[in-house]
């Protein structure tokens, strides 16, 4: 006879088993800044694993029992679920305070950890569109993990979102110092370079990422807008082309793409 807690592992295990071939695509396109889903509080419940990939897969499935499980007294891991869940159904302000809570009952936790789940909020807030509370928390987080790179990347976008961009700046030199072929940093820190008219060092550091990853969405994206701008238009062309071509149906190709159509009425 089953007890209302192997009730709920049962239910979360089923619905994770029916949706694996969904995992592994999942698995294959999360960017490293993933926001809410990489992060694990020390568990070694099946019932939080399995929850954290329902959580993925079927949020609406795994909000209910990741609730009834925290109403069970799951603790820590419990209530971490439910903001994952929150965060993966797109209620992001509820999902953030409840990551900031969470992070602020690990007293007793390891920094880096109290500092990851601080940089899910701040993810959570950015997505959000709350630029000052997602900054807070992220700031926050590198005071207790200050050489963690991927923070660094998420307040360097809130910074850029926020229109700071020579804070984004800061926050992105200190990345591309640890390591020099960080795409992810040298791609933002081209768009934030080009967005205070310092075009060579934007153009310096988006060929950097073109030569490391030539067939990256964001790459060809900013690559082309800096050929654009130094008047390489049949260059601009090509590489929103090949974004296009490899990378059809995803925001950066949508961009590619009236990108293209303004060029086009540009030169008529």
């Amino acid at each position: 006879m089953y007890n209302t807690r192997d009730l709920i592992t049962e239910i979360i295990d089923s619905a994770v088993r029916k949706r694996l071939p969904l995992i592994a695509l999942l698995g294959i396109f999360l960017p490293a800044t993933a926001g809410a889903a990489p992060t694990r509080i020390d568990s070694d419940d099946r019932t939080y694993e399995n929850c954290m990939r329902l959580s993925r897969t079927d949020p609406d499935a795994a909000l209910e029992a990741a609730l009834a499980w925290q109403d069970m007294g799951g603790g820590g891991a419990a209530r971490h679920c439910v903001a994952a869940t929150y965060f993966s159904l797109g209620q992001y302000e509820q999902a953030a305070t409840r990551f900031e809570k969470l992070a602020g009952e690990m007293n007793d936790a390891p920094e880096p950890q109290r500092a990851a789940i601080l940089a899910q909020a701040g993810t959570a807030w950015f997505r959000a569109e709350e630029m000052e509370r997602a900054f807070a928390a992220q700031s926050a987080a590198l005071e207790l993990a200050p050489d963690d790179t991927e923070i660094l990347i998420d307040r360097a976008m809130t910074l850029a979102g926020a229109k700071n961009y020579w804070e984004a700046i800061d926050d992105l030199n200190q990345v591309v110092a640890r390591n020099p072929d960080r795409i992810e940093a040298l791609v933002l820190r081209a768009s934030a370079y080009r967005f205070v008219d310092a075009i060579p060092l934007a153009r310096e550091d988006a060929e950097a990422a073109f030569r490391l990853a030539p067939e990256r969405p964001e790459v060809l994206l900013e690559y082309g807008i800096l050929q654009r701008l130094a008047n390489d238009r049949d260059g601009a062309r090509q590489s929103w082309l090949k974004l296009i071509r490899l990378h059809e149906g995803t925001p950066a190709a949508d961009a590619a793409q009236r990108n293209l159509e303004l060029l086009d009425v540009k030169v008529r």
